[in-house]
């Protein structure tokens, strides 16, 4: 038996970044990790280009209850001509030298509608992350600020086995008809795929790889 931080996370409209590109920025059907530590940093109150070591140091598993359903989004958007300035390294600096020579564009932006995913957390200062996330600093958002959080975490820290005993205490919100079941857990996996989302340098919105695997599972949690 072990401690693991349980809490919830739904959304009428949620974005699970993946990889990005000029037209298009897809969604993954899970929250990822970096959406997650940064989310918990939210709550502790801890500023972009604060200390997120703590944080990066956690285990992270995620149950997906309801992966809800895709809704994509068109946008126009203020770029930056590529002879304009040479390899910038964020967008911020981009546009600052710039110099207001800039052009528009269409993007599109994919989201999970109606979505509910439980997620599992070990290593250290579990109580204190809880006790944020029931009374966070920061507005909670999952993904983007235009997807905050439909209901509240119901965050608890728990005593169990593993991860997916652990997801069973956790609190659905009320229009969920619990109990709520789950039939894939996300996982960190060597023989995994590919997913790029540990946070290396958030200022510049860089981010390094990982293998993870989507596990079947059958976890049922009450509410």
């Amino acid at each position: 038996m072990q401690p693991f931080l349980v809490f919830g996370l739904t959304a009428s409209l949620g974005a699970m970044g993946e990889l990005a590109g000029h037209e298009r920025r897809g969604s993954l059907i899970w929250p990822a990790r970096s959406a997650i530590i940064g989310l918990m940093g939210a709550a502790l109150g801890i500023e972009r280009d604060g200390d997120f070591s703590a944080l990066d140091a956690l285990t992270i598993d995620v149950a997906i209850f309801d992966a809800g359903a895709p809704l994509r989004d068109y946008h126009t958007i203020e770029t930056v001509p590529s002879a304009t300035v040479k390899a910038p390294n964020s967008r911020p600096e981009a546009l600052r030298a710039a110099g207001g020579k800039t052009n528009t564009a269409i993007t599109l932006r994919d989201y999970r509608t109606s979505v509910l995913y439980g997620i599992a957390v070990r290593g250290e200062g579990l109580e204190k992350i809880a006790a944020a996330l029931l009374e966070p600093h920061f507005t909670l958002y999952l993904g983007r600020k235009s997807c905050p959080l439909a209901a509240p975490t119901g965050a608890r820290v728990v005593e169990a086995a593993s991860p997916e005993a652990a997801l069973e205490h956790l609190k659905a919100p009320f229009w969920r008809r619990p109990p709520v079941q789950a039939h894939t857990l996300v996982c960190d996996d060597p023989e995994g795929e590919v997913v790029s989302d540990v946070p290396m340098d958030r200022s510049r919105w860089h981010f390094s790889s990982r293998r993870v695997a989507l596990r079947p599972v059958s976890i049922v949690a009450g509410g």
